[in-house]
């Protein structure tokens, strides 16, 4: 990246209909030149939102969305590829795919389910985080490096301790230069951020990067904080499994699985 010109207030930049340009805003924290994963996952979002925008209205919302990382994904250009697998007036399944240099670094499918009031046996935990604004902000980036993380406003509702941490994530960031993005789409760019609150290890001496992102939602969330009510386990032979009960300010609105590779880092 040139580091000589102005960075946008963005995480990416549009450069046709299906390609776009990482920011700085967007390096990584194991290596600031590959993408962090957490705005990448928004932007697959804002790509399927782009792929359904030219249809009248399905009535339909998301209800989970898989991420499978296959591979590096470089602070680089990158391509979208958006396409309806399964069509449905009730249930709907899509599939998006990420390139770069025209290699599949991420493959993604979300489904979606039809919206009908359901509000007469809506039922399920209820409990509501303490509010950002009620409490302080913590500097993630004395812990993290990379762009993405120096661009967030973090505010756990405790200390963070090893392997459990409660916080709330929001930024004053686009998710893509001068167009809007979806409630969906923008709060969805900040839940991969919950594998690096809750470390058990430090990052300098272990290396647990995750493999995938699932996303469940029992409803769609609202407004500009994405509440992360995160734990974080090790197993004995290499695997870890970061969990999440996601909020917003109105209570939880669903979870997220993230496999783990634990493993030292090289030289120590």
């Amino acid at each position: 990246m040139n580091t000589g010109t102005p960075v946008p207030d963005s995480y990416y930049e549009r450069i046709d209909e299906h390609r776009y340009k990482p920011t700085a805003h967007a390096g990584g924290a194991w290596d600031p030149d590959e993408q962090h994963f957490s705005p990448l996952g928004g932007l697959v979002v804002h790509a399927i939102d782009r792929h359904l925008a030219g249809r009248p209205d399905s009535g339909l919302a998301t209800a989970r969305i898989s991420y499978d990382i296959l591979g590096r994904p470089a602070l680089d250009e990158c391509e979208i590829r958006v396409e309806t697998i399964r069509p449905g007036r009730t249930i709907e399944l899509i599939e998006a795919v990420v390139l770069i240099a025209d290699r599949p670094v991420v493959r993604a499918r979300a489904w979606l389910l039809a919206t009908v009031d359901t509000s007469a046996v809506a039922g399920g935990p209820d409990d509501r985080l303490t509010p950002p604004q009620a409490l302080t902000p913590w500097p993630m980036a004395s812990l993290w490096p990379g762009g993405y993380i120096a661009s967030l406003d973090v505010r756990p509702l405790a200390p963070p301790r090893a392997g459990r941490t409660t916080a709330w994530i929001s930024t004053s960031h686009a998710l893509v230069a001068d167009e809007p993005s979806s409630t969906l789409a923008s709060y969805l760019a900040l839940v991969d951020t919950a594998n690096g609150i809750a470390v058990r290890q430090p990052p300098t001496a272990w290396m647990y990067p995750n493999v995938d992102l699932t996303v469940h939602l029992h409803r769609q969330p609202e407004g500009h904080w994405t509440g992360l009510d995160t734990t974080v386990t090790f197993g004995p032979t290499g695997q870890g499994l970061t969990s999440t009960v996601l909020h917003d300010l109105n209570g939880p609105v669903g979870h997220a699985q993230q496999i783990l590779t634990v493993r030292p880092v090289p030289g120590r």
